[in-house]
């Protein structure tokens, strides 16, 4: 009787430790779920954060950021090469492999440096983007403004530092050299001639008389003696 019970009794603990068991399991699941969980939200959180920060910093900001960091870099390869003796252009040519000078070759062949005058717009932008290219950053005055302001160096709609950014005598004078320079420039420009009424009138509008004027530098000598027989009407 009592080996009965016995046995009665071993397969219920094993039951309920079976039991246990799963439970046990299936705890350790919802743990790991609800940690997944959280861990999710907060990496959604920052991205949200982030996403907010890119879309309320300037258009052009990734872009000028590169190109201070490549300006960075190539300062520092400079310096490099000088502390060794080398020559910096020699050593960038090296590095450069013939694919990619190949490619560039056929890109630049490829670009017309002169689309002429579109509109009013694009001449503008043609023109800021020359009088930018002439631009030459002051690399260590760049480095010690980040270290002062860090990310209110690239100020948002959201910042308060507009207005406290005086400049400096040295960027004043700058830039007074080169107004004066694209009004000297602009002075050379040559004047729209003013119209002759004592000129003979030979074209019907503007686009023909500029097409005359061409005909008669290239032609005029040769054509000199048959307009003065047809104005003496003595042409055969």
């Amino acid at each position: 009787g009592s080996s009965g019970s016995e046995d009665e009794e071993r397969p219920s603990t094993t039951a309920a430790a079976a039991a246990a068991q799963k439970r046990e399991e299936r705890l350790r699941k919802f743990r790991e779920l609800h940690m997944k969980r959280n861990e999710a939200r907060k990496l959604n959180h920052q991205e949200v954060v982030e996403e907010d920060k890119r879309l309320k910093l300037p258009a052009n900001w990734e872009a000028k950021k590169a190109r201070l960091e490549w300006q960075l870099k190539v300062e520092e390869k400079k310096k490099e090469c000088a502390a060794k003796g080398e020559d910096y252009e020699r050593v960038k040519l090296l590095e450069i492999s013939a694919e990619d000078a190949e490619r560039w070759e056929r890109k630049r062949k490829r670009k017309n440096p002169d689309l002429g005058f579109s509109d009013y717009a694009a001449a503008q932008l043609r023109q800021y983007q020359r009088l930018t290219r002439q631009i030459k950053p002051d690399l260590e005055q760049y480095e010690r403004l980040k270290e002062q302001y860090g990310e209110a160096l690239y100020p948002t709609s959201d910042s308060l530092l507009h207005g406290t950014h005086v400049p400096s005598r040295e960027g004043v004078d700058r830039m007074v050299a080169d107004l004066e320079k694209q009004i000297e420039k602009r002075e050379k420009y040559s004047r729209r001639r003013p119209y002759n009424d004592d000129a003979d009138i030979d074209y019907i509008n503007e686009r023909n008389a500029k097409f005359n004027k061409k005909a008669e530098r290239f032609y005029g000598k040769y054509t000199a003696e048959i307009k003065q027989n047809l104005e003496r009407g003595t042409a055969v």
